[in-house]
């Protein structure tokens, strides 16, 4: 090839590079922002696995915390939505504590279509957690292990950023909303009629969406009970529901809160710390427990729950595991910390059904383990949950997880004409056909 044909042929190739080069950026730009699923799950996720894995997670915090996640494009439909401690849930996928510790992405997350936030776990004073390496991802088993050990901004930072959400009048929007018509569970847990609905709710609350606060203890604490009830009257009148933490496994002595007498305890003095919060409607508070608990661990724990009505209002179902069930493929399988992720589905699906047996129903579970599609969702819903929530499965199918859980639940509902105890004789749910009506 003579000179100057070389030179203009690799001019040419030049400029083919550049134009496939821009058009691939221009592709990727425009799938990341749509939220296309398939781009996320069979591209850009399992690319991210070459990095560590704290600093993803920390870069997906700061597009949440920017908004530079994909935006829910139209509003969900409405066999989807749900009213649970007479709150509207717009829909059952919510996000768990862990993801957002700090409550700096709340509202991206909302309009990445999660119909609840919690964030958390927060503790009274700031802590740095334990030392990194702390975050592992089981890339053959779809599954994660974390000690961060609660890690923490503290209360006052946290507080500060939810107050600077409900400052913004303009949004005018509450979430405490009389909604009459309930989808997943039609007037099971609230009085709907009932002529006190939340309207001073809305004088201390105007931004949108529900998020809870998961509270802990910090790690060097002399009174851990303490944290708890400082974590209450810090956030009683800026969350939408409040969780009692005592099941990470990442924290020395907190799992021994589960105890019989220590939960006692603890919700005894959580419990009077909330009747002093100068609202009409306290916010519901829940408790968070262990996958890895006993028949017996499980009774006790809903025995001390039950013992005085009105103290909890219900459960999360479950935090991470400490085991290792067989089959676990990747290199991480013994690290240190709690396992969630694919793995956990089953045993936090059983739990679920155990504690709404043992409760008979009278308390509302938000499930979490293993959920990463619509049918997982559902399997939790028919175990006994009346609201779900996702993590592990973000690590591995991004931001778009949340609308294929969405549109693949709502398929089952919108199929199902009527779930009823002949199916689940613990089932607290009627499924409604929207067609049918």
């Amino acid at each position: 090839m003579s000179g100057p044909t070389q030179s203009l042929f690799m001019k040419q190739l030049k400029e083919m590079v550049i134009i496939c080069g821009s058009g691939m950026a221009l592709f990727g730009g425009y799938s990341v922002y749509t939220g296309n699923e398939k781009f996320y799950r069979e591209f850009l996720m399992p690319k991210l696995r070459f990095l560590d894995p704290e600093t993803v997670h920390n870069v997906a915090i700061f597009m949440v915390k920017n908004k530079l996640v994909p935006k829910q494009a139209k509003p969900d439909p409405p066999s989807l939505c749900s009213k649970v401690w007479d709150r509207k849930f717009p829909n059952p996928v919510g996000i768990a504590a862990g993801f957002d510790k700090d409550a700096v992405g709340v509202d991206g997350m909302l309009q990445a279509g999660f119909g609840f936030i919690e964030v958390g776990s927060v503790t009274p004073k700031p802590q740095p957690g334990n030392p990194k390496p702390r975050l592992f991802r089981l890339w053959e088993d779809k599954a994660v292990i974390n000690r961060f050990g609660f890690n923490s901004d503290g209360h006052d930072a946290v507080k500060e950023r939810l107050e600077q959400r409900h400052s913004n009048e303009d949004k005018g929007y509450t979430s405490y909303i009389n909604e009459e018509q309930n989808m997943l569970n039609i007037n099971l847990w609230t009085d709907t009629s009932s002529p006190e609905t939340s309207s001073t709710y809305s004088i201390q609350r105007v931004a949108e969406g529900i998020v809870g606060v998961n509270l802990g203890k910090n790690k060097d604490t002399d009174n851990p009970v303490g944290d708890y009830v400082l974590g209450v009257r810090k956030f009683g009148l800026l969350a939408d529901y409040l969780v009692i933490n005592v099941s990470s496994p990442n924290t020395p002595g907190l799992r021994s809160m589960q105890g019989k007498k220590q939960l006692e305890d603890l919700i005894s003095q959580v419990s009077e710390e909330r009747k002093r919060l100068p609202l009409t409607h306290k916010p519901p508070m829940l408790v968070k427990i262990a996958p890895d608990l006993t028949d017996q661990d499980k009774q006790d724990i809903v025995d001390v729950v039950l013992k005085v009505p009105g103290r909890v209002d219900g459960f999360i179902v479950t935090n991470t595991t400490v085991t290792r069930p067989d089959g676990i493929q990747s290199k991480h399988r013994e690290e240190t910390g709690g396992l969630s992720g694919e793995p956990l589905k089953q045993i936090s699906t059983q739990t679920i059904k155990d504690i709404y047996k043992l409760t008979q129903g009278r308390l509302p579970i938000i499930g979490v383990g293993g959920v990463s599609s619509g049918q997982d969702a559902y399997d939790k819903i028919k175990a006994g949950a009346s609201l779900i929530q996702i993590y592990s499965a973000l690590v591995y199918q991004g931001p778009p997880v949340v609308k294929r859980i969405k549109r693949e639940l709502a398929q089952l509902l919108e199929n199902q004409i009527y779930l009823s105890a002949q199916i689940n004789p613990f089932l607290p749910f009627i499924w409604i056909n929207r067609k049918s009506k």
